[in-house]
């Protein structure tokens, strides 16, 4: 078996924590590892090994992942495929068809399973068993949806209505066949299909043999298939002229080779703030918190701070999440509107919606102090024996101050090493770079002067991440 993680989305759901620039899928959000270390260890421990594992994303995210990835494995990692743009999940699993045939040798046999790299699943003992039973459904040419029994009326989900029992693995699992699937329900339908019993939520997992999943895109996505039967390296450069088309639209919702497999298991994907407070902690009160909060008569309530004093008094049923830039309120049961929220800001031009505060590169993180006319001012953290890129700017000079470590700084035709409390300037159009050639993460200040102060000011000569001007 193979297992594709799509690690690719950009999801607004958790604004303000989750952005454009770093999704929900690297957020820590109760421990120390990521969601999308979370979904690879929890495959590993499934008896799959790191090199099973295909993790599709997009190019933006390429440092995040490998990142992630590094910190989870010294020796053989996770395969990654970095798609050229974003083409919907239907592309993507065929890219990763391709991949998992050519690179890694897979015959049409071998079973994939496809999952979200965002959800929390517990426990993974009890998923480790349902994975091996779809194993063997899939390896009799049918594609095998996982269900999750509905615990409320849930609108924001897609749902699989369970037909007649298809058949029960050996060690008695019950596959059913799909009577049909129903995108994101009213109130009221959503309240019916959990008083039926026979609806469960589509989780966006699902198994099927490659041989299988190549003959539905021949069926339905002619395009798709003609992509397939060429080389991953042309696959890969025609990406864009592939439909943006989701697997759900293009085979599940007409194949007739679906089957389901309901899970009894905990499973979270996350989906809005409502649904992160199920998955915290909370105090006698019933109140999840975290940061320097001070709750005062608050009950049922979700505060998480970022480095202000939070003083709540006589709050029931809230939703407040501080970061340095945003502070969002809302009540409980109403979070299913960011997304809306944050296409509205995003039509005013708002930066919220697209960055942190704190951006991360792969020689480190920025992090923006101030910002006026004219100037900005940055906190520079470069991790040890890395180097931002050799460039310039035409329309800004900057002014280095060494807090921490020490600094090798390239200007013009000069090199030289500053220490705290020291400093360089690097004039307009000047080529410079800045480096950490010590064993201690080198901290700045950089103060930014210009008439025009944005990120695509970059012009790169040399760069050992191979990025272009906006990464």
């Amino acid at each position: 078996m193979k297992a594709l993680l799509l690690a690719g989305g950009s999801g607004t759901r958790l604004w303000p924590l989750s952005r454009k620039s770093f999704p929900k899928q690297f957020l820590k959000l109760n421990g120390n590892t990521s969601l999308l270390q979370d979904t690879v260890l929890r495959l590993t421990s499934a008896t799959l090994s790191p090199e099973d594992i295909v993790i599709l994303t997009n190019k933006d995210y390429k440092f995040h992942v490998m990142s992630d990835m590094e910190a989870l494995f010294s020796g053989p990692k996770p395969h990654m495929i970095f798609e050229p743009i974003g083409r919907n999940t239907a592309p993507a699993i065929a890219l990763g068809l391709k991949y998992c045939q050519e690179a890694l040798g897979a015959t049409d046999s071998e079973t994939i399973f496809v999952c979200p790299s965002d959800h929390i699943i517990k426990p993974s003992e009890k998923f480790t068993w349902y994975l091996k039973q779809a194993d063997e459904a899939a390896s009799n040419g049918h594609i095998v949806t996982f269900g999750i029994k509905p615990t409320r009326p849930e609108m924001g989900y897609g749902y699989i209505k369970r037909g007649a029992e298809f058949s029960k693995t050996r060690d008695g699992a019950q596959v059913c066949k799909v009577a049909e699937f129903t995108e994101k329900p009213n109130l009221q339908t959503a309240e019916a299909y959990l008083r039926d019993g026979e609806h469960y939520w589509n989780s966006g997992m699902f198994a099927f043999a490659i041989a299988t999943m190549k003959e539905e895109f021949a069926r339905f996505e002619p395009q798709i298939s003609d992509a397939i039967n060429s080389p991953y390296h042309d696959m890969l450069e025609n990406f864009i002229k592939l439909p943006d088309i989701s697997i759900d639209y293009s085979i599940m919702e007409k194949s007739d080779k679906i089957l389901t497999l309901p899970l009894e298991i905990y499973w979270n994907d996350i989906g809005s703030w409502d649904s992160m407070f199920e998955i915290m902690d909370s105090d006698t009160d019933g109140n999840v918190i975290t940061g320097l909060v001070r709750p005062y008569d608050t009950k049922n309530t979700m505060v998480l701070g970022d480095n202000r004093l939070i003083v709540t008094v006589g709050l029931e049923d809230c939703l407040i999440v501080e970061t340095p830039d945003v502070v969002f309120i809302s009540k409980r049961g109403h979070t299913h509107k960011v997304k809306e929220i944050v296409n509205s800001l995003k039509e005013e031009g708002r930066e919220e919606t697209n960055d942190h505060v704190t951006t991360y590169r792969p020689w480190g993180s920025y992090t923006l102090l101030e910002k006026g006319q004219r100037y900005q001012i940055k906190r520079l953290f470069v991790k040890p024996q890395h180097s931002l890129s050799l460039q310039l700017h035409h329309h800004r000079s900057e002014h280095w101050v060494v807090v921490n470590g020490t600094a090798k700084v390239t200007i013009g035709d000069n090199v030289t090493f500053v220490h705290p409390n020291e400093s360089a300037y690097v004039p307009k159009s000047t080529l410079h770079r800045l480096e950490n050639p010590g064993k201690v993460s080198l901290e700045v200040i950089e103060v930014q002067n210009g008439e025009y102060l944005r990120e695509d000011d970059i012009i790169r000569f040399e760069d050992k991440y191979e990025r272009d001007a906006l990464s």
